[in-house]
């Protein structure tokens, strides 16, 4: 890879924590060896580290390691430089404690000060992040279950543990959180929550109109737009709905998730929850606009399928814009070109309420992508235009256009 094309790269990565500042404490558990990848993965997100580690911490990975990932001092002891256990924590917006070993969690619900980050839990104040990792019998003892329900009940975001393989060689519930899972708990903890109660859908992914049960139509959506929306309206507080066609992508925690297969049964999920009562749907599915007209229960023989007859798919944003409960609707306009036109035009046709226009030949933000350009319209002729970013940043995009031109969500 050429440095141009590596520092592109860099600047298109995620910035939701840009100029905020970590505080991560690590106690002294077999997986403290997966904090200098969560340092790493918070600094590509634009936030600045400062760790904490514990005696125990220290037999598994050394401050060293730990302060050439986040270039900073790593602080190990009460008495390496006086009131750091003050000072270090009124600078941080966020503390997180990755792993949390059953000793830590227990000092920090019983007030117990005895080293420099049980010490540092104390007189933090802003919002904490626990990510416990032990034994599964040790977490699952009453003791550690009570130590938690406490810390949960002052406010503190426990992310984790996973279940599967431990250190020990049983398998159970005690896994360290995935690094990926860590960062998504501090990003939602430090956005404003100016979504709290409104329920959104989001539609995501590809379906699939089956000809016989071997083969299907389909289109080469990735879902990560809508995976990227669902998520940052969950990070805004709202309660979000994900009804997703088959991807790849990892199921986002904190919402409630429907999987489907095809357009139909897509349309079925979208109107049960629509009806149920919603503020928003934002359609980022690529719904199929064709089916074959006939689906065998066998594998169609090759000769046989030489042409194939094609009927259309209902269309779901029409059948939600003319429902009795109908939400605010965002559409999608995926374009080969610059067709702003048509993207209006499908606004009024269907009836919505906003609507994305991307390019999807142009470079870094067509299907599969992890970046999107966009532009984001609505029925009163608000323009919103984007640079080409990363799909959460164009997520944070089309909810800020949202919560402009909706005057009935709460402020």
């Amino acid at each position: 890879m050429s440095f141009s094309v590596a520092k592109r790269k860099r600047n298109q990565q995620l910035t939701n924590l840009k100029n905020r500042s970590v505080l991560l404490g690590v106690s002294g558990g077999v997986a403290a060896y997966k904090a200098v990848e969560l340092v790493r993965r918070l600094k590509d997100q634009g936030a600045s580290v400062t760790v904490m580690m514990t005696g125990a911490a220290q037999q598994f990975i050394t401050p060293l390691s730990l302060q050439v990932a986040s270039q900073n001092t790593v602080y190990t002891s009460l008495f390496q430089e006086p009131l750091t256990h003050i000072s270090v924590p009124a600078a941080a917006d966020i503390m997180v404690v990755a792993p949390a070993t059953a000793n830590s969690i227990g000092k920090f619900a019983n007030g117990i000060a005895d080293d420099i980050l049980s010490t540092a839990f104390l007189t933090f104040r802003g919002p904490v992040v626990i990510a416990p990792s032990m034994n599964g019998k040790m977490y699952e003892h009453p003791v550690v279950q009570q130590n938690m329900k406490k810390l949960l009940s002052l406010g503190i975001i426990q992310t984790g543990p996973d279940s599967g393989p431990l250190a020990c060689g049983e398998e159970g519930m005690g896994r360290l959180a995935e690094v990926d899972d860590i960062v998504e708990a501090v990003i939602a903890a430090l956005t404003p929550k100016d979504l709290t109660g409104q329920k959104i859908i989001v539609t995501a992914g590809p379906t699939r109109e089956y000809l016989d049960p071997v083969r299907f139509i389909s289109n080469r959506s990735s879902g990560k737009m809508g995976f990227s929306l669902a998520k940052t309206a969950r990070n805004r507080g709202a309660a979000v709905v994900l009804i997703s066609g088959p991807t790849s992508l990892k199921i986002p925690q904190g919402l409630t998730f429907l999987r489907v297969d095809t357009s139909d049964q897509m349309l079925s999920a979208v109107r049960e929850e629509t009806e149920r009562g919603a503020s928003a749907l934002i359609m980022a599915a690529a719904v199929a606009d064709f089916r074959p007209a006939s689906k065998s229960q066998v594998k169609v023989e090759k000769k046989e399928a030489a042409s194939l007859l094609l009927s259309s798919t209902e269309d779901i944003v029409s059948c939600i814009a003319q429902g009795k409960k109908r939400p605010f609707i965002i559409g999608f306009a995926a374009e080969t070109g610059k067709r702003i036109d048509r993207a209006r035009e499908k606004m009024r046709r269907k009836k919505m309420d906003m609507i994305v226009f991307n390019d999807v030949t142009e470079n870094g933000a067509g299907f599969e992508t992890d970046t999107n350009r966009v532009v984001i319209m609505d029925n009163k002729k608000g323009v919103t235009q984007t640079k080409l970013m990363s799909k959460d940043d164009v997520a944070n995009a089309i909810l800020n256009h949202y919560r402009k031109i909706n005057r009935k969500i709460k402020t």
